[in-house]
């Protein structure tokens, strides 16, 4: 059993930054990929980017490449995702999650575990 509890999100101007961070429980936590997803209102839940176990690997959806970067701290248990040049169009509840795998997981129905999610809005 693996608890994700998000943290970090916040209302910022566009161009601003935000950095989300998702603390796990488990003495397992570098077994598992990690992701982070979002939801905006009236649409589905959408990947955005995951790392592996390891840390060695990572893989974003093309919207926030060069401006989103997801790492994690196995001594930690903690995954991060630093958020720059943030736009409007990235407001939602973002979510982490953990997939039992040791690669990267960019499919939603690879991950086994969730957070309760954290809002993120990017004013114009």
């Amino acid at each position: 059993q693996v608890q994700l509890v998000e943290s970090g999100g916040g209302l910022v101007q566009a161009g601003g930054s935000l950095r989300l961070s998702c603390a796990a429980s488990g003495r397992t936590f570098s077994s598992y990929a990690m992701g982070w997803f979002r939801q905006a209102p009236g649409k589905e839940r959408e990947f955005v980017a995951t790392i592996s176990g390891s840390g060695a690997r990572t893989y974003y959806t093309d919207s926030v490449k060069g401006r989103f970067t997801i790492s994690r701290d196995n001594a930690k248990n903690t995954v991060n995702l630093q958020m720059n040049s943030l736009k409007p169009e990235d407001t939602a509840v973002y979510y982490c999650a953990a997939a039992n795998t040791y690669y990267t997981a960019s499919a939603f129905s690879m991950y086994d575990y969730w957070g309760q999610g954290t809002q993120v809005t990017v004013s114009s």
